[in-house]
């Protein structure tokens, strides 16, 4: 399992979601541009010194990622207005879970490209959750769904 985050605006929530998934043994892949500079000490703050163990791959633009895009791989977009919901969803080893940035979420080229889409379920009225915390709840539900957690 992979995230991708796209055009992500803040650094701390990417180093969060960096370390998060250093810890489950994921790759993160950044579609460009951010909205901070790379070498963003906050982002280095809340990745620590987990960074450096990271399976990172940053990719210029949308198109860019789309073509590094493997045959046979899912594209999982989170967004609040799928309608399945995270813990209904069938996972598969290989997905590559989608999520939009911290202000605009995913913008449509990138809904209708997805291969399937899902929703974190939450109280109703509540507008959305932190990216970062996002990406670990999700994370954690798809590698527990397809068994890929560290038995450690």
């Amino acid at each position: 399992m992979q995230v991708c985050l796209f055009q992500p605006e803040i650094a701390q929530n990417v180093g969060a979601v960096i370390r998060t998934a250093v810890c489950f043994g994921c790759p993160v892949h950044l579609v460009e541009p951010m909205g901070f500079v790379w070498d963003e000490p906050r982002m280095r703050r809340a990745g620590m010194d987990y960074l450096e163990r990271a399976q990172i791959i940053r990719h210029k633009s949308w198109q860019h990622f789309l073509d590094a895009l493997p045959e046979g791989v899912r594209l999982v977009a989170l967004t609040k207005f799928a309608e399945n919901r995270l813990d209904d969803f069938s996972f598969a080893a290989n997905d590559i879970l989608l999520f939009g940035n911290e202000g605009h979420g995913l913008p449509p080229e990138a809904h209708d490209r997805a291969d399937a889409r899902i929703r974190i379920p939450m109280v109703e009225g509540e507008r959305s959750l932190n990216l970062a915390q996002s990406v670990g709840m999700s994370l954690f539900m798809g590698l527990m769904k397809t068994g890929q957690l560290s038995k450690a």
